[in-house]
């Protein structure tokens, strides 16, 4: 039999331990994952259908539903964001726990029904500012959090994206890229002209945290492909390579 004195220090230490800065309780889903998606005036309306269209074809795919029930809790919470320059950054899916297919479902149309919209400059720093500010705004905790960004253009608004990175990183937050090769003009005819390769960009001053990984999609055909695959692997939470070029399989590219 234990003594009044041990159960009540037991109790203390209990009380105590749920005040202190980090303290963790238990997770509610595997994954909280925020989206972050590019929709800079770099990209022209099919391209900005084509990206709508790639997240929520993901997660309208079975392979996205297999992953999730293949966690130890079998769901993740997920939101989605919109993103341009330093100022401009929307939810325009809120957060959502996924844990089937009929919910992985129901996340896919609430992307499409999401109105079409693009805005000036391209701030991924932004992106990351905001984005690592809505973890814990679901009322869920996750065992892990992630940031998937994704975009077809260099940081050239706002603060220095590394500077972003390395406090969401500190934070306990993985940042993920998906960087797109798009050699189109935009609207008007005009090419952009980046300061660094956009892949190089994304792998040195993008990602970071534990397991982070950089997905290359050659151009809008494998977009699809990319993205479905990279969701697999930020659900899963699987290792592998830093930097994957992302290839679709000819009957997956757009004709």
């Amino acid at each position: 039999m234990r003594r009044p004195g041990f159960i009540a220090a037991t109790l203390a230490a209990a009380l105590l331990a749920s005040h202190v800065p980090g303290f963790a309780r238990a997770a509610d889903v595997d994954l909280e994952l925020v989206l972050a998606i590019d929709i800079s005036r770099s990209m022209d309306d099919e391209e900005l259908e084509l990206q709508r269209e790639g997240y929520a074809g993901a997660f309208a795919h079975p392979a996205i539903a297999s992953a999730i029930r293949g966690g130890a809790l079998g769901r993740i919470a997920v939101t989605m964001v919109e993103w341009a320059g330093a100022h401009h950054q929307k939810v325009i899916v809120p957060w959502t726990i996924v844990d089937g297919p009929e919910a992985a479902e129901r996340f896919a149309a609430g992307i499409l029904a999401t109105q079409k919209a693009s805005a000036n400059w391209t701030s991924i720093s932004g992106a990351i500012d905001f984005s690592r500010t809505l973890f814990g705004a679901g009322g869920l905790r996750g065992a892990r959090r992630v940031i998937d960004v994704s975009g077809d253009g260099v940081n050239n608004n706002g603060r220095p994206v590394q500077q972003a990175r390395d406090e969401a990183v500190a934070m306990g937050i993985t940042i993920n890229g998906l960087a797109i090769i798009n050699d189109r003009p935009g609207p008007g005819g005009w090419r952009r002209m980046p300061s660094e390769p956009l892949d190089q960009h994304y792998r040195d001053r993008v990602i970071g945290g534990p397991g982070a990984f950089l997905m290359v999609a050659e151009n809008f055909d494998s977009f699809a492909f990319a993205i479905r695959n990279k969701l697999m692997r930020e659900i899963s939470g699987a290792g592998g390579p830093e930097v994957v070029v992302a290839r679709a399989p000819a009957g997956e590219r757009r004709p």
